[in-house]
């Protein structure tokens, strides 16, 4: 099925995996360590069963992170991008409130059942479930797992914000020393950029800009890139070799951004009365990468890679391409897009380059 192909598919699959996971693993953690706290205090009475109350517990999270990790997890990431935060929130908590009562229903329900040997919605066994949530288990696990919920949403968009992989290497200040780094550029420029500001005005064209960026960012992220500017109508990504070159993510990215603004191509006729389209040029090679900025502090790329980039995309108005990449970089990105094939342009003089380069772009089903 087509579905099984898709890029975004499986980006979000594999995310729904790591957060059912984790909280899998979290909420196991959370039963033990107040298990064995209340066994170290010799507070279980004489009727805890420890069976029946590790099962009402794995039950409970299985159901929670499988609801979180699918549909509340994407559901409210979604309304933090779209809505001011106060809204955001308070969507949010609605929503965790009604799951933490339905998956706290199921744990009541079955320990409940278990206790008193009956089926789990035996009209007696439904007659306590009402004074679960008052009780106290009841309470500290809704204010300990929202905040988990909080938590994993404020990861999603700061990973989001530097790009995969990059929060987790700040964090462990990988970049607080300079070191050198092979890394690959892909510099995206939005064509006939200033007549579209002439046309749009200054605050349409900035929303202009707004909803391209957004548009665009799902293919960067699902292709493993890191978004190192936005300077101006520009888009400056990067990849670590690795993952650059991993399934030909780094031209994919091109033919998925490609593909997002097609899909969105009517909303942009509605509200601006045109499509944008844009260029992309390729180039890798080694830079340095650290941290710099004392009051605003970020992590910066220095080298002539950045330089030689923004001159190749800068040349494919002038070859009458919207793709454009290094010869060098087309050697080691060997693997192709489906249906991809490239097509050497020659050598060519880059602005401010003594030396020609040579140059390639790409063609995709007549593209």
């Amino acid at each position: 099925m087509k579905f099984l192909k898709d890029r975004r598919f499986w980006f979000y699959v594999r995310r729904a995996v790591w957060i059912f996971i984790t909280w899998v693993v979290i909420s196991n953690f959370i039963f033990f360590y107040d298990y064995i706290t209340l066994v170290s205090q010799n507070a279980l009475g004489a009727d805890y069963d420890f069976t029946s109350s590790f099962t009402a517990y794995l039950l409970v999270s299985v159901c929670a992170s499988f609801i979180g990790g699918v549909f509340s997890v994407n559901l409210m990431e979604y309304w933090l991008r779209k809505y001011a935060m106060w809204k955001a929130l308070l969507l949010i908590i609605v929503v965790y409130t009604l799951v933490a009562i339905f998956v706290g229903s199921i744990g009541s329900l079955y320990i409940n059942s278990e206790n008193m040997e009956l089926p789990m919605f035996h009209p007696d066994v439904m007659e306590e479930l009402p004074f679960f949530y008052g009780k106290a288990i009841f309470i500290k696990n809704y204010f300990v797992w929202l905040f988990i919920v909080l938590s994993t949403l404020i990861l999603a968009l700061v990973n989001d914000k530097y790009g995969p992989g990059v929060f987790p290497d700040y964090l462990m200040g990988r970049y607080f020393k300079p070191k050198k780094e092979r890394r690959i550029f892909m510099f995206a420029d939005i064509k006939n950029a200033t007549g579209i500001a002439e046309t749009l005005g200054e605050e349409k064209y900035f929303n202009f800009l707004k909803d391209f960026f957004k548009d665009v960012a799902p293919a960067i992220v699902q292709t493993r890139g890191e978004i190192y500017q936005y300077v101006g109508d520009e888009i400056v990504v990067s990849w670590k070799m690795k993952w650059g070159l991993k399934n030909a993510n780094a031209l994919q990215c091109f033919y998925s951004m490609q593909a997002l603004i097609a899909k969105n191509s009517d909303r942009y006729l509605k509200k601006y009365n045109l499509i944008p389209k844009f260029k992309v040029g390729y180039h890798f090679g080694s830079v340095m990468v650290g941290e710099i900025g004392q009051v605003k502090r970020e992590i910066a790329f220095s080298g002539d890679v950045l330089n030689t980039t923004a001159r190749i995309v800068a040349l494919c108005n002038d070859l009458g391409v919207e793709i454009l990449a290094s010869k060098e970089f087309a050697d080691v990105a060997y693997e192709l897009p489906e249906g991809v094939s490239i097509e050497e342009v020659g050598m060519e003089e880059l602005r401010g380059k003594v030396k020609k380069m040579a140059l390639v772009t790409y063609n995709r089903n007549g593209i």
